[in-house]
């Protein structure tokens, strides 16, 4: 239970310290981030519920106005933004991807981790994001959709680079990749 408890809060510490790594705003106003890859990792690492829980803990601290999300920006202030779907999505994208981890145990950690990570980590998330911009932005779903188009492949990056940490990780230290234990 305590390595448990240890590993949520070292993941939610992962995602804050992902976004440390300089940003890139577009003109939609959301920033492209290195943070959505901690997302990924959580759910793949940790499994659904345990990666869900580091990832709310994560936006726990940020209601609580520290400064952990991208460029330094923390608050409630930042729950009424355009990126505000993407901040609810987190934890549910977390979840979808370490249920799917969980369920391919046949599968290679690798491939599993990188669909797992892909399905949560871009539809999943992006669709609390495009609804979040839509209401915020005051645009078409349509219009907010086609903001997002640009992140497609930078977050598909992110998620081959999440399946191979998670792959890797599972090779050196077993133990503690939870999706699979």
């Amino acid at each position: 239970m305590e390595r448990q408890i240890t590993l949520i809060a070292l993941f939610a510490a992962l995602i804050a310290v992902l976004g440390l790594v300089p940003q890139f705003t577009l003109a939609s106003g959301v920033p492209i981030t290195a943070q959505g890859m901690g997302i990924m990792l959580c759910g793949t690492v940790l499994g659904a519920r345990r990666g869900a829980l580091a990832v709310l803990l994560f936006l726990a601290l940020v209601a609580l106005g520290l400064p952990l999300l991208a460029g330094g920006r923390g608050g409630l202030g930042v729950f009424v933004g355009p990126t505000v779907g993407f901040l609810v999505g987190f934890p549910i994208a977390a979840f979808v991807a370490g249920w799917i981890v969980e369920r391919m145990r046949s599968t290679p950690i690798l491939t599993a981790a990188f669909i797992g990570a892909v399905i949560g980590g871009i539809p999943v998330m992006y669709v609390f994001g495009i609804i979040g911009m839509s209401v915020t932005l005051d645009k078409t779903i349509a219009e907010s959709a086609l903001l997002v188009t640009p992140f497609i492949p930078g977050d598909l990056i992110k998620a081959g680079l999440a399946a191979a940490l998670t792959a890797s990780l599972l090779k050196a230290r077993p133990a503690s990749v939870l999706s699979r234990g």
